[in-house]
């Protein structure tokens, strides 16, 4: 660019001074742009860009230690083999209740917090035979009189203190389950799946039997017999905060 200075008596005139002057403001400009653009290392870096650390566009947070699990979704299940007159091979007779409630508290050091209870409702057990699903709540659960079982934990292991938010991990939960009115220890094995969205679900399985809960066996119809053991089967997913 060719700039014209006009030159009186040895003094820059006024049209060339305004050029002076604009050329000078458009180099500061350009400069200051270049230096906000490429900051130095002295300069203090924002930590909100793309990429970094708590920036928009940057990595999910890092799991953390403690939790509180609350159930959104889940069943349990009993399973138990019956032998029906007449018939050469077993039946297995599945009962699924779908009503299900109930947090579990995880301390940072990987203690079961007090309060922690998970509730099924036996009321609405429902297996593929309505005749074998009106004798076990009515005889067997007797869920006139105690229409809930309740498992309380008291001890998990398996799991990593510090909570991931993606992949598996099998876990043994240890409790204390109601049923019938009466309480004993059981321990379930399990698997759970962690999800990017603070989600954990899974499935685990204990077995018990009749005697162990003062249950009355099931005698209906052309059933000539039923296995003591009952499968007892949970699925969850839980949402942790």
């Amino acid at each position: 660019m060719k700039h014209r200075f006009v030159v009186c008596g040895g003094n820059i005139s006024r049209v060339g001074s305004l050029g002076l002057l604009v050329g000078g403001i458009s180099l500061m400009v350009a400069v200051s742009s270049a230096m906000a653009q490429n900051p130095g290392p002295s300069g203090s870096e924002p930590s909100g860009r793309p990429g970094s650390p708590g920036g928009m566009g940057g990595p999910p947070p890092p799991p953390t230690a403690g939790m509180n699990l609350e159930i959104t979704e889940g069943s349990a299940s009993y399973r138990v083999t019956e032998q029906f007159v007449g018939i050469d091979f077993p039946n297995d007779a599945i009962g699924t209740s779908t009503t299900v409630a109930g947090t579990i508290g995880i301390a940072r050091d990987g203690t079961i917090m007090p309060g922690s209870k998970l509730s099924v409702d036996l009321r609405n057990l429902k297996s593929d035979q309505d005749y074998r699903d009106n004798f076990i709540k009515k005889n067997t659960f007797e869920t006139d009189k105690y229409p809930m079982a309740e498992f309380v934990p008291t001890k998990i292991t398996g799991l990593p203190l510090t909570i991931p938010m993606q992949g598996q991990s099998g876990f043994v939960l240890t409790g204390n389950l109601m049923i019938h009115g009466v309480t004993k220890e059981v321990v379930f094995q399990g698997i759970a799946t962690f999800g990017r969205d603070n989600t954990i679900a899974g499935r685990a399985k204990t077995n018990l039997t009749f005697d162990t809960f003062g249950l009355t066996v099931p005698k209906i119809g052309r059933l000539m017999s039923v296995d003591n053991k009952i499968d007892l089967n949970l699925v969850f997913k839980f949402k942790r905060s």
